[in-house]
């Protein structure tokens, strides 16, 4: 079993696309109520759908992975994105950086290199 892709609701499909296509994120299905995207370092999708009913507070967090969290956050500020938080290294190990979409839902650029899934704490086979 793989991951497909994630979709998230969104309420200007518009907006979203330009949102998610500065990211760097390259649209790849276009319909009047959704859109798809690949992931530029990748083949993982994620999609969003105009939705008539957005949560107003988002609880869940989309990772996306980088090779070097701090040159992307610095490229996506000066294409004017806003970072709710600098990239701070975790406890768990990883360097993440947090920003929202358009929408609220929250984001989360993150490296964890070879802690990403064999963390010190892995649970054995």
């Amino acid at each position: 079993m793989r991951l497909n892709q994630v979709t998230v609701h969104v309420t200007d499909l518009e907006r979203s696309v330009g949102f998610y296509k500065t990211l760097g994120l390259k649209q790849i299905v276009a319909s009047e109520r959704y859109a798809r995207f690949v992931c530029p370092d990748g083949d993982e999708t994620f999609s969003v759908e105009v939705a008539d009913d957005v949560p107003l507070v988002a609880t869940d967090v989309i990772y996306f992975e980088c090779d070097d969290v701090d040159s992307e956050v610095r490229a996506l500020k000066g294409r004017g994105v806003v970072f709710d938080t600098e990239p701070i290294d975790q406890s768990w190990l990883w360097r993440e950086a947090y920003l929202r979409d358009p929408d609220g839902h929250v984001l989360c650029l993150y490296h964890a290199g070879e802690n990403r899934r064999n963390p010190p704490w892995r649970l054995r086979d």
